[in-house]
Order: C-alpha cells, then structure tokens, then sequence
C-alpha cells in the first residue's frame, strides 16, 4: 500500500520543498495552501498521514484545528505539527490535541523524514492490531449449564471490570482461549486490540523476537506481541513452556511496566492487561525447577479452572445442539439432526475436550449423512478413531464444504482400508 501524507502549508517555498522531500522518500503526497484548502482535501478523503502548519491563513491556531477535525474523523491518523513561531505552550497544545510530533522552522529535513518513517509504522501497527482483532475475535460462545461452567460465567462477569491478571487452568480443548476472550469483551479494554502469544508454537529463540519485538539495522522495526496489544489485552497460551531465560523478562515487564526492543536502546513503556493460560500444572512446573516461583504468584493474581469434558458430561448434550447449529449455519446446510443423548457419545473419553466435540460435529457437517442411522455410523466410527479425529480442525471451515468433503472422505477411506 502506497502511503499519501497531506501538506498543508501557506508558503509555497515550503510546501514544494516537503512535497519533494517526501516523494523522494517513496510516499505520495497531496498538497493545500490554506485552511479551507485543507478542509476539502481532509473530507474528500483522509490521508494516511498529515504534515499541518499551526498559523495559516483562518487564525493563529488554524493548524490545530484541523488537527482536532482530524481526529474527530479518525483518531488513528497520526498528525505532524509543523511551525515558525513555536513555544512550549503551543507544543503543549497540539500534543494534547493528539499531534504524534510537533517540529519546528526551519527543520532538519533528516529529523522530519524520521518523524514520518516512525508515524506510518504507528499507522500499520494500529491497522495491523484491527487485522488481529478481526481475525482472532471469532469465537464460539461459552456453553454449559454444569456447576464448572456456571462457576466461570460469574467469574467472568465480576473480574472483566478489573485490571487484575489472570490464570487459566484446563486442558487442551477445553475452552481457556474462549474464557480469555470473553474476559476481554467484557472489560474496559473490549474495543482495543487482543493478542494471542503461544508459548508452545515457538522455536526457543524466538521468544523474545515475538514478544518484545525488534529495531533492524535499517531502521525498520518488527513490532512484539506487547506493543501489538497495548491498551488491550495479551494472552500468553501454554505458558508453562516459555523457557525461564524468558519467564524472568516477562517478570521485568510486569514490575517496571517497559522494556527495549531486540537490539534497540529506548525503553517502550506499555499499557496492557495479562491473561496466561497453561494445560500443566504450574505448581507442579516450580517443583520440577520448570517455572518460576515468583511470576507464577505475578501471573496467579485471580486463577479460574476450566474442567474437562469427561468431568462435565452434562454440558455434552448442551453442546451438541450449539455446535449443531453454529455449523450448520457456517455451511449453509439443514440443521443436524444429532441425538444429543447418544450414550457412546456420552460415555466417550474425550480426550480432545470440547474441541475434539466441535470437529466430531463438524465431521458430519462435511459428510452431510440422510438419516440418523448413518449419524450415528459416523459417531461409532469416529470415536474409535484417534487417528481421524486429528484430521478435521477450525481451518476446514475456511475451505468450500465440497472439497472438505472429499478431503475427509478420502482420509475415511484410507483409514479404514488399513484396518483391512
């Protein structure tokens, strides 16, 4: 995407030296000589970004103005202050007005160019922080009506309006993800970003890269997951394997509430509410030498523990007619006629936990049986396959149901050829 900054300024001397500067630096500009010139180009369309004189042609403050109008449109656009008569009130003033810089004349073109480099980063860091939030935000709801799950939607209800840290406890499958992001949408934080690190999916050297982030030596920066999720929330899933070199960074985070990128100098101090969950015991983790004892009581602020489905046998059926339904809508095909009160789903060892449940129903979604007979074929054979429940995940939704369809009927088949 090609960046265009608008200039607004009422010396043409200026306007054409910033107009050259920064299409030298690879950006497209847009120009105004005055404040209704501005006006125009700003409700026409909004720049990416916006290089404003303070004094033009309307008033002394004129700048600061269409600074405001600016951020009454959008608060993400970051807006440079440019002026000739600077002093510290007037810095003040647009600063507090949402200004992301304030230069002044004659400026240091070098220092400018700087100035804009760090403001389209701000710009694709907040763009990339929607693209998180809009992708990571689709979820299922919270289902059950066993004294576990009633237990948790309280839990939710009284901590989402804190700032307390939290730790959550379950196994895989289970639902900690889902219980993380209704925490979020339910607190203050709801409209910021969400960010997920998994301790579990990364390479050992990696872990600080993603997590705090790294300045290169060109000047470019790669932003970690706690600059991605300032002001919102960051959930550190499977906690228990981030290794301890690690653990005692994140324990600096938490007391001093700042740390430098990779190889950079400056503190980043950021606002953001910690959420870990973990399938292991951490108590456990701290006797083995595996964690330490001190982050644990940082981290452990409020704890929740979500059980197995094998311990809540009676949200199954609860489950059936959800996951029914959601899936057969995100198909568009008729509802599952699924007998909520199948005994060998009911008495199943579910391993996988709601999960393994979900793609058991979404497995007969793609197959798309005629009657409750060859459902419940399917169950039988599905159940006492291990193999094939690993198969079918959340990603299968985002392919069309005919090729997931052939896709599991292949797997099906081979399957069962190998048991000949």
């Amino acid at each position: 995407m090609t960046v265009e900054i608008l200039i607004v300024d009422d010396n043409s001397d200026i306007r054409n030296i910033l107009n050259e500067l920064i299409i030298d630096a690879g950006y497209k500009t847009r120009i105004a000589a005055n404040y209704n010139q501005a006006l125009t180009e700003i409700d026409k369309k909004m720049p990416d970004v916006a290089i404003l004189d303070v004094k033009l042609d309307k008033g002394d403050n004129d700048g600061i103005e269409l600074l405001s109008h600016i951020k009454s449109k959008n608060k993400d656009v970051p807006v440079i202050i440019i002026t000739g008569h600077a002093n510290v009130e007037m810095a003040v003033s647009s600063l507090k007005h949402g200004a992301f810089e304030f230069i002044e004349k004659p400026f240091d073109q070098t220092r400018l160019l700087n100035f804009i480099k760090r403001a389209v980063e701000n710009l694709n860091l907040k763009s990339q922080n929607k693209e998180y939030e809009s992708k990571l935000f689709y979820s299922y709801d919270l289902i059950g009506d066993s004294k576990n799950i009633l237990t948790i939607k309280d839990q939710i209800e009284k901590i989402s309006i804190t700032e307390s840290r939290i730790l959550i406890n379950g196994p895989s499958g289970s639902g900690k993800e889902l219980i993380a992001r209704k925490i979020h949408k339910k607190s203050k934080r709801f409209n910021k970003p969400f960010v997920i690190l998994n301790g579990a999916l990364l390479d050992a050297d990696k872990y600080e890269l993603e997590l705090f982030g790294e300045e290169k030596e060109n000047g470019s920066i790669s932003y970690g997951a706690l600059e991605k999720a300032n002001e919102g929330t960051l959930l550190i899933d499977q906690v228990s394997e981030i290794p301890l070199a690690i653990q005692s960074k994140i324990l600096r985070v938490l007391t001093d509430q700042k740390f430098k990128r990779l190889n950079g100098n400056n503190d980043i101090n950021v606002d953001v509410r910690l959420i870990c969950s973990s399938s292991k015991e951490l108590k456990e983790e701290i006797k083995f030498g595996n964690f330490r004892e001190d982050l644990y009581h940082r981290l452990n602020v409020f704890e929740i523990n979500i059980k197995s489905l094998n311990d809540r046998v009676s949200d199954i059926p609860l489950l059936i007619k959800y996951f029914s339904k959601k899936i057969s809508e995100n198909y568009n095909i008729k509802r599952l006629d699924i007998d909520d009160n199948d005994s060998y789903i009911l008495n199943h060892n579910w391993k996988g936990n709601v999960r393994e449940l979900r793609n058991l129903i979404e497995r007969i979604a793609i197959l798309q049986p005629e009657s409750k007979e060859k459902i419940s074929y399917i169950v039988k054979e599905s159940l006492k396959s291990d193999d094939l429940n690993e198969k079918v995940t959340e990603n299968s939704l985002s392919i069309p149901l005919k090729e997931a369809r052939e896709r599991f009927e292949k797997e099906y088949l081979t399957l069962q050829l190998k048991k000949i």
